[in-house]
């Protein structure tokens, strides 16, 4: 291979089966947007659309091969999530949370797995980590209730992993982050989800009332060791090794960049052929030249920083390396940042369609209510992330506990 071919090989994770998942998200892109309106207005991804994802392996990708998954890169998962932005966020805010969830049951021990997936691999787990739950320690595990908000796409579902807090194991006394994975028996879905953007994400509160869990069905969430992840015991790549963080803090980031995606692509679109009340062409207005540009810049900037970073965790996933902490924190900064920044430049787009841009049927107008939404996942808190991260670098000890 000469030095010109090397240069604009593909990268080695972009291997047949990864670029053909690719292929079937950017197909599957024009369908997602045609029922984005309808899904909005309704508050439900529908069911085709789910059936079709999981007909197309989607949330396979991140899955132990053991249990039919693909065991594919992050980069290909965030690859997709981009993809199906571009026709409507919520369904890729789904697909990045749902699809995230069989990479940590692989971190569960076997039997957790077998609970899930013996009778169907397919059965899909939705989340919502915030520590609300009381566990009281039991025979074989525990007493487990609680009350959680914002679980997207758990309509979809028939397993959800909730958190909660126990002691540590090394009798400090400290409390920890713990998964708890419950069956659809034992919770109930409470619909509440009506909110200003994402709204087909479903993201309804939880209700559990006295359930038993048993200890198997519990992961120590930060406890990045084989002894907090048993599940490494026999599924054994390279892709389990990455801590919690740097997997999850991407699945409610990468959507809005795909979503601006589709912004700029849609704003192109109605600029060339546009024409205002006064006889003027959004094309020829400053505004809308300066708008187009600066969000293209933008996306650019932020996608480059996502497959570095990325190119950077599985390196060190493959070699048993652990990135020191302020790379940690400045990447956990980095994930947040791309809500606000896809944000402003969604405003921006919309400040130039002008009046008639601000109607519903407008995607543009559904792409700046999804991202700003999903600015307030705690996830997304640029501040906070952003200050850990400068606090560190100034001297100040670390506090952030998913880091």
């Amino acid at each position: 291979m000469n030095a010109v071919t090397e240069q604009f090989a593909p990268e080695s994770y972009l291997t047949p089966e990864a670029l053909e998942m690719i292929e079937k998200a950017k197909a599957l892109a024009p369908k997602l947007a045609e029922r984005s309106f309808k899904a909005d207005t309704e508050g439900r991804i529908s069911d085709e659309t789910i059936e079709e994802m999981t007909r197309e392996g989607f949330f396979r990708v991140l899955q132990p091969k053991r249990w039919g998954g693909y065991e594919m890169d992050p980069r290909v998962f965030y690859t997709i999530q981009m993809e199906l932005a571009k026709g409507c966020m919520s369904t890729a805010w789904v697909f990045g949370v749902v699809g995230v969830h069989p990479w940590q049951l692989a971190l569960f021990p076997a039997q957790a797995q077998q609970d899930v997936w013996g009778q169907d691999s397919s059965t899909r787990i939705a989340s919502t980590y915030m520590p609300t739950g009381k566990a009281v320690p039991v025979e074989g595990g525990y007493q487990f209730s609680g009350r959680w908000s914002f679980s997207s796409g758990s309509k979809h579902c028939d397993w959800l992993f909730l958190g909660g807090l126990l002691p540590k194991k090394d009798n400090s006394g400290a409390l920890e982050h713990v998964t708890f994975l419950v069956p659809k028996a034992d919770y109930r879905i409470e619909d509440n989800w009506d909110v200003l953007g994402l709204r087909a994400t479903g993201s309804h509160d939880i209700v559990v009332e006295n359930a038993f869990v048993p200890e198997h069905r519990t992961q120590r969430t930060n406890d990045h060791s084989d002894v907090g992840c048993p599940g490494r015991l026999e599924n054994t790549s390279w892709l389990f090794r990455i801590p919690f963080t740097h997997v999850f803090q991407r699945a409610v980031s990468t959507s809005c960049l795909g979503a601006l995606d589709g912004a700029i692509g849609e704003f192109k679109r109605r600029a060339t052929a546009h024409v205002g009340k006064h006889g003027n062409r959004t094309a020829e207005d400053p505004n809308s030249q300066t708008a187009v540009t600066e969000a293209t810049i933008a996306l650019d900037q932020l996608k480059l920083v996502l497959f570095r970073n990325y190119a950077r965790i599985v390196n060190a996933a493959k070699t048993g390396v652990q990135l020191d902490l302020e790379e940690r924190l400045l990447q956990r900064a980095q994930a947040s940042y791309v809500p606000k920044l896809t944000g402003f430049h969604a405003s921006e787009l919309l400040r130039a369609t002008a009046a008639s841009g601000t109607f519903r049927t407008n995607p543009i107008e559904r792409v700046f209510r999804d991202i700003h939404q999903g600015r307030s996942h705690i996830a997304n808190n640029t501040d906070a992330y952003v200050r850990a991260h400068g606090s560190q670098v100034l001297g100040i000890a670390n506090q952030e506990p998913f880091v």
